[in-house]
């Protein structure tokens, strides 16, 4: 019964200092929380109010009712050309960029989840081995020992400040940070891919047109060398029309080298050797005319580099965090264990047990500490002015999307009527020279017209078209 009574009066007293130690541990952790130590990343306040201007009305913003985004829409319904979709999902395979992005997300992933077990204790063993003699009263010293000891340490690292939980939370947001960057790198490759396979469809456009009109220049050039023979034309309208064929044939070839260069970066986008494209034709196409922005505010999820500078900014928000915490004490608790026989002397032998604990706190450190600190906060005010310029430059790029598909839009239909305009233009003159009603240079000058419209025209609907995957991709381009 003594023995009972004694257990019962000595066993409480331990549970007391356990229960003081915790409230301890508490209660230093509610001053830090209270210091900004545990403190967790919120986005800061940003108005998005007028971001995107309106494409029509130069005095004011667009007035945003609708929540849809065309940016949101997933890439296959915005580009439907079959062949354009397969060089797209050949390049988000193949893309030797896309894949390094991949690269470095596992890297990341990889780092986080180191970051994520230094909360956990590090373990160490070790071995040490020996032979040797020993010299006693009661030994022979020509005799042999062997030694042995097999350490085993295991040490924890108490994140009782934050420096840990700081540092994880700050490889994190660089992950996301990468992830983002991937999704950025995505949008690139189809934008890219897309405009290189339009610029492939306006050149060959432009050969089609080209061609047609070196056909009616050769035979403007016939016509001048029969009124020449007749005697009704100077020998220097025949050279005239003969430098206006030749003239498009120099054009054709530079097209045609176009054509082999957007080629070769096209191959390239998609991870092969230059080679020709197969494709459709740019009257084939067929891509959406109208469009929803979505409100501004949502350029801050949908865009990759825009979510990608806030995700910077709050890994600097951490990393100050981390700076902040290497004020206060690092405390180390931990165990060692050895299996030896102590030179030799034991055999068999014995386990020698340690614990320990180690309290360092930072005094002087020449005023490293306070240095790095102070960076950090400057890293964070740098980080926090890229993240807003990133939101101004995504509100620029979708308002000169939309001016200029509309722009480029208004421009064709202007030309399409020009067109109509000089290609009866042409007859006419055509049939009043033929008549003696008018000169050489108003031909050429005709076809000339003509040539230049047409080309204009061409160019302007690939403009358009690439107003739209400009516009696609600055909206978010498939979203995040």
């Amino acid at each position: 019964m003594k023995r009972i009574q004694e257990k019962r009066v000595i066993t409480p007293l331990p549970h007391r200092e356990g229960l003081g130690v915790s409230l301890l541990v508490i209660l230093v952790c509610l001053v830090l929380s209270s210091c900004g130590v545990y403190n967790k990343y919120e986005r800061p306040e940003v108005d998005a109010t007028g971001l995107i201007r309106d494409a029509f009305n130069d005095l004011d913003t667009l007035a945003v009712q609708d929540t849809a985004s065309f940016g949101n829409l997933p890439w296959r319904q915005v580009f439907t050309d079959p062949q354009l979709v397969a060089l797209i999902e050949q390049g988000l395979e193949k893309n030797a960029d896309l894949q390094n992005a991949a690269l470095t997300v596992e890297m990341y992933e990889t780092m986080l989840k180191a970051a994520k077990l230094a909360f956990l204790p590090a373990v160490q063993f070790g071995s040490n081995s020996g032979m040797g003699s020993i010299s006693t009263l009661y030994t022979d010293p020509s005799v042999t020992t062997k030694s042995y000891t097999l350490p085993v340490t295991a040490s924890w690292t108490l994140d009782l400040f934050g420096n840990i939980l700081s540092q994880k939370r700050s490889t994190q947001m660089k992950m996301l940070g990468m992830k983002d960057y991937q999704m950025a790198v995505r949008a690139q490759v189809i934008s890219g891919i897309a405009n290189c396979y339009y610029t492939l469809l306006m050149l060959d456009k432009q050969v089609e047109i080209v061609d047609e009109m070196s056909r009616m220049s050769k035979e403007t050039w016939e016509m001048m060398k029969l009124q020449h023979e007749l005697g009704r034309v100077r020998s220097t309208g025949v050279q005239s029309a003969e430098a206006a064929y030749l003239s498009m044939q120099t054009k054709a070839n530079d097209f045609k080298r176009q054509i082999r260069s957007t080629e070769n970066a096209l191959c390239l986008l998609i991870g092969q050797a230059g080679q020709q494209i197969p494709r459709s034709t740019l009257d084939q196409q067929s891509l959406p005319s109208e469009f929803a922005t979505g409100v501004g505010i949502q350029l801050l999820q949908n865009r990759p580099d825009v979510h990608n500078a806030e995700m910077q900014l709050a890994a600097c928000f951490h990393d100050v965090q981390t700076a902040r915490s290497q004020f206060y004490p690092t405390i180390t608790i931990g165990a060692t264990g050895a299996f030896t026989n102590s030179n030799g002397v034991i055999n068999p032998g014995k386990w020698l047990l340690n614990l320990f604990g180690n309290l360092t706190q930072p005094i002087f450190m020449r005023g490293a500490l306070t240095a790095n600190l102070k960076v950090s906060q400057f890293k964070y005010e740098q980080a926090f002015n890229s993240w807003q310029k990133s939101i101004l430059s995504a509100g620029n790029e979708v308002s000169n999307a939309l001016v200029s598909y509309n722009s480029y839009d208004a421009n064709s239909k202007i030309e399409a009527e020009r067109i109509v305009v000089l290609a009866k233009s042409v007859e006419d003159t055509k049939a009043l020279y033929r008549s003696s009603g008018s000169s050489y240079l108003e031909v050429l000058t005709a076809e000339q017209n003509l040539l230049n419209a047409q080309l204009s025209k061409v160019t302007d609907d690939f403009y358009k078209m690439q107003a739209v995957v400009s516009l696609y991709t600055a909206l978010g381009g498939g979203g995040r």
